[in-house]
């Protein structure tokens, strides 16, 4: 198995996990010069602005440059913005985000190595950009931990979002009734898996022992996509951008998108400064 790189736990026994990148966003940056042959010219950082050396609009007060509001001229550079500071590359990837010229980002991206219950692997699927190879019970026995909400994530409701109540016009779910469930739960969970390892020790084939796992069992896989792709899943699962998405699931998006951050930081703060 390659070695992870990052992985952070996410819900009571899941995690996500970084396994690889590829591309970076210079290579993205290149990318997008290619339709003027120039390549990629620099992050810029805290070199000063050449055009207002250039145009006198800049001091150099005890060998340190000032922006232009310091200087003898008080004049605004088009170039730099006022910043005073050298426009690097950063602007060009902030330029291409906003303007929707999508296609260099998929010069970047990253695998991941993901353990969540079985139902949130039934939405992540559903971003078909990404590829997957998920562990396979015909093969394997699942890890053996279920997923158990806290009373507190039970007693939470979106009265934007129709199925948090199932029932209409059900009794308030109270702290009580949601621990008794909770209890019910554990134990539904126990004799779940004792029958499953049953199945498994009298010789079942593991593709049918599996029938009675449920869907709160934790499962594990590997995801593969760009990068224009994974902020498309963060905009549709992150916690910070999609209030509607499940919230196990959510949980799983905000640390997509920390994996994101470390190794895109430019376009990560890109990202989320335009949402």
């Amino acid at each position: 198995m390659s070695e992870i790189l990052v992985k952070v736990p996410v819900l009571d026994h899941g995690y996500v996990a970084l396994v690889e990148t590829w591309g970076s966003e210079q290579r993205i940056v290149e990318a997008a010069r290619m339709s003027n042959d120039k390549g990629f010219l620099g992050w810029g950082g805290d070199e000063p602005c050449p055009k207002c050396l250039a145009g006198g609009l800049l001091s150099t007060e005890d060998g340190l440059y000032l922006t232009y509001q310091h200087a003898f001229t008080g004049k605004d550079c088009k170039h730099c913005k006022g910043s005073g500071k050298k426009v690097g590359d950063e602007a060009l990837l902030r330029y291409l985000w906003t303007h929707h010229h999508g296609t260099p980002f998929e010069m970047a991206g990253l695998i991941i190595e993901v353990q969540a219950p079985i139902f949130v692997f039934r939405e992540w699927h559903r971003h078909r950009t990404q590829s997957y190879n998920e562990l396979s019970a015909r093969y394997t026995p699942l890890p053996d931990v279920n997923y158990m909400p806290t009373v507190e994530r039970c007693l939470m409701i979106n009265a934007a979002n129709k199925q948090s109540n199932a029932i209409k016009g059900a009794d308030t779910l109270t702290h009580e009734a949601a621990l008794d469930w909770l209890e019910g739960t554990a134990q539904i969970y126990e004799t779940v898996e004792a029958h499953y390892q049953k199945g498994l020790n009298i010789g079942l084939p593991k593709e049918v022992a599996r029938i009675v796992v449920p869907v709160g069992r934790y499962s594990r896989m590997r995801a593969s996509a760009n990068l224009r792709n994974w902020l498309a899943f963060c905009t549709l699962r992150h916690e910070d951008f999609a209030p509607d998405a499940q919230w196990e699931i959510r949980q799983f998006g905000k640390e997509v998108g920390n994996v994101i951050k470390t190794a895109f930081p430019r376009v990560w703060d890109i990202y989320t400064s335009t949402h």
